[in-house]
């Protein structure tokens, strides 16, 4: 899921922190123009839109011009990424992390165009979204969310690292109204542990 900013961010300017981002089979760097049509084509989709917070259903290509606009803006503690596959550079959905209120935790949020689910690729982009944001920025936190009927998202942020807090209700957009979500946290401390495990160290 899943929660994704409404843009009310720390306007600090930062430098933009190294890109690309990348993993085993996917890379995170910044949307392009060139990504209207994916992006339009993947984000209009109920089933995707149902999952997240803020996004519209339908999503339009103004809706998209305007993602692709606001992430080539700098932020503090805050990003958003295409998520592409490596093998052909094609945009595949979006990853970001942001703070949803002044003054509030940073969130994560992420989703793939359903052709691209249940392949792993979304654990994949999380994974390297969690490392930017605690190796480019001065966070201590990072929260994240999903929707009780979202257990493959639930998995995602599990194999993450994050760890279940609490549940809550959520307006969503798309889902057109409040659903209930289960709300996770990663500290710094955790994520740099469970880095070290992966190094074998």
């Amino acid at each position: 899921m899943v929660v994704e900013s409404d843009g009310l961010l720390d306007e600090s300017s930062l430098a933009a922190a190294p890109l690309p981002q990348e993993a085993v089979r996917v890379r995170l760097d910044v949307p392009r123009a060139d990504d209207l049509a994916d992006l339009v084509f993947l984000a209009n989709n109920k089933a995707v839109a149902a999952n997240l917070a803020t996004m519209p259903y339908p999503f339009s290509l103004q809706d998209g011009r305007a993602l692709i606009a606001k992430a080539g803006l700098r932020h503090l503690n805050s990003a958003i990424f295409a998520i592409r596959l490596k093998s052909t550079g094609r945009l595949i959905g979006i990853a970001r992390y942001a703070k949803m209120e002044a003054g509030g935790p940073v969130h994560v949020g992420y989703w793939l165009g359903e052709p691209f689910w249940g392949q792993g690729l979304a654990t994949e982009a999380v994974h390297s979204l969690v490392d930017h944001a605690f190796t480019y920025h001065d966070i201590d936190e990072l929260q994240g969310s999903c929707r009780v009927t979202n257990p493959a998202s639930r998995r995602v942020l599990v194999k993450s690292g994050f760890q279940y807090r609490d549940q809550a209700m959520i307006r969503s957009v798309g889902a057109g109204g409040s659903v209930p979500i289960e709300r996770y946290t990663l500290e710094r401390a955790i994520w740099k542990s469970l880095k070290g495990w992966g190094q074998g160290r």
